[in-house]
C-alpha cells in the first residue's frame, strides 16, 4: 500500500512549457515518489549521464532548477499525462499576447 502524501502538486506546474511555473523541491520529490522511482531509477528513466541520482537530489534541494523536459517526463511517468501537449494555434495566440504586453507595457 502506497503512503498518501501531504504534498499537492500545484496546477500551474502541470501545464505546457509556455504557461509552466517551476515546481518546488517538495513537488519534485512527490512526483518522483508518485512515479514509483528512487533517485537512481529517475536518473535512468531520464537517461541522465550521472545515474547515481545526484542530479535528482540537486533538483529536490533547489541547488539547480529542473528542466521542463525532465519535469514533463517525470509527470507523465507519475500518471499526470502529457502536460506538454498544446496546439500550434494556442502557441501563436500566446506569443502574440506576450508581444502586445511588451509593446504596450
Amino acid at each position: 500500500m502506497q503512503k498518501e502524501s501531504s504534498v499537492k502538486i500545484r496546477p500551474e506546474c502541470l501545464k505546457p512549457a509556455i504557461y509552466w511555473e517551476k515546481p518546488t523541491g517538495a513537488e519534485i520529490q512527490e512526483i518522483v515518489r508518485q512515479a514509483g522511482f528512487t533517485g537512481r531509477l529517475a536518473a535512468d528513466y531520464l537517461d541522465l549521464a550521472d545515474k547515481t541520482g545526484r542530479q535528482i537530489r540537486r533538483w529536490i534541494s533547489g541547488e539547480t532548477d529542473i528542466p521542463y523536459s525532465a519535469w514533463a517526463l517525470l509527470c507523465h511517468a507519475a500518471g499526470h499525462g502529457a502536460i506538454w501537449d498544446i496546439n500550434a494555434d494556442e502557441m501563436r495566440q500566446h506569443r502574440r499576447a506576450l508581444e502586445r504586453e511588451e509593446r504596450d507595457g
